[in-house]
């Protein structure tokens, strides 16, 4: 399907800083990470070294021609210890900032993506109520400081993520005694934490969480509003759940508990973020695997670039928000694998513009091959490769063909 997107719509790349910057010592992951007997397959170290390189790293995505660059702000470098904010973080992120301004690419901030201070997380992470009020001085602190630079600020990444995470680990019978949960019980004994209160975003009871994590979105939302030259959002991890015969009731269930809940929480904020992957189905016993002989991604789920199309609309109808695509991708070896699945996900977003859909931009997942959480390094989404040991950046065909379509707004 070839068509034109409309004028001004968005062309972007993302990162996140845990996964390129490197170094990120203060944060909770990095204790994980380091840990003996770690659930992660391997540290993420230098990572990209995007601390130190990020403006060759602009130049790159503006050169390929790319007008938006979403990435996060640390918060763990910026509050390493609670009440403590270090202006040098904060200046490093504002020349960052205005290094886009510079070279005329979009900055869309995200002020938290995964990582949280290791302070926060000792103390029960987003499962305390008072995450809310911590997260709204963050917010405040580091709006103050950046705001008059920011386009897009987006609050929190995949606010829904641990809750979707804490139910699929339920559904396969993952719980007390695992892996994951003597981790954790190290990771409090190193942090010199409470045993059991030790709450990454991504490990702990994304049900207790959740309410929280609305809330500080919504007073993020509030914090931020006045003091950001620009719009203010949140991102939704969106998979397309479906039901098949038997599976209704636990779509049902499901669907309000990840996505509903979420969207209706959004009505009214400038825009939502979409970022989706694969589709998610029900059956009568739970979730299902992917179908047999299906094509798999690098991360073991449905190489299924419709997903997209569906999330958009259940986003746009729910929330009534202006809807920015800020992560779709694959992770994979094959390169022409990237580009047929990109195809096929911009050719759901005309569609979706075709029947009156307001969206705004798409942001690929990723700008570059970096660390992929328990994953490591192995997972490869970038549109650009990384020598894990030169550090030296190779845009792949993906980046040219993408790039290409941004320039010309149009597919096909």
């Amino acid at each position: 399907m070839a068509g034109t997107f409309p004028k001004g719509f968005i062309w972007g790349t993302a990162t996140a800083a845990h996964q390129v910057e490197g170094g990120n010592t203060a944060s909770d992951l990095w204790l994980m990470e380091m840990a003996k007997d770690s659930i992660f397959a391997e540290p993420s170290g230098d990572a990209c070294d995007h601390y130190h390189r990020c403006e060759q790293d602009i130049a790159l995505l503006k050169g390929l021609g790319f007008d938006c660059y979403r990435f996060s702000i640390e918060w763990a470098r910026v509050e390493p210890e609670e009440g403590f904010f270090s202006k040098a973080a904060l200046d490093h992120y504002r020349r960052m900032i205005a290094a886009c301004h510079a070279m005329r690419v979009i900055p869309m901030v995200t002020f938290h993506h995964f990582t949280a201070p290791l302070w926060f997380t000792r103390d029960g992470g987003w499962e305390n109520p008072k995450s809310v009020d911590r997260f709204a001085r963050y917010c405040e602190v580091a709006g103050r400081a950046l705001g008059d630079l920011i386009t897009f600020a987006c609050t929190i990444n995949e606010a829904n993520i641990p809750i979707m995470v804490t139910m699929m680990r339920r559904a396969v019978g993952i719980g007390g005694g695992s892996k994951r949960e003597r981790a954790l019980a190290e990771a409090a004994r190193l942090s010199g934490g409470e045993p059991g209160k030790f709450s990454p975003y991504l490990s702990g009871n994304g049900i207790v969480a959740a309410p929280n994590l609305i809330a500080a979105h919504r007073k993020g939302y509030e914090t931020l509003k006045p003091l950001i030259d620009g719009k203010v959002g949140i991102t939704l991890a969106l998979n397309n759940f479906q039901a098949e015969a038997g599976g209704e009731e636990l779509f049902k269930t499901s669907d309000h508990a990840v996505n509903g809940q979420f969207l209706e929480s959004v009505k009214g904020d400038d825009y939502v973020g979409v970022q989706t992957y694969t589709r998610v189905r029900f059956g009568k016993d739970g979730v299902l695997p992917p179908p047999e002989g299906c094509e798999r991604t690098q991360m073991g789920y449905e190489f299924y670039p419709e997903a997209l199309e569906a999330t958009i609309r259940q986003a746009a109808k729910v929330s009534g928000c202006p809807v920015m695509v800020t992560e779709n991708g694959i992770g994979t070896e094959d390169d022409t694998r990237r580009i047929a699945y990109t195809q096929r996900a911009l050719e759901g977003v005309l569609r979706c513009i075709a029947d009156g859909i307001d969206v705004r931009g798409y942001i690929h997942w990723s700008m570059m091959d970096n660390f992929e959480w328990l994953e490591g390094y192995r997972p490869k989404f970038g549109l650009v490769e990384v020598d894990r040991t030169t550090q030296s950046r190779k845009p792949k065909p993906s980046a040219y063909w993408l790039g290409d379509v941004a320039k010309r707004n149009a597919l096909g």
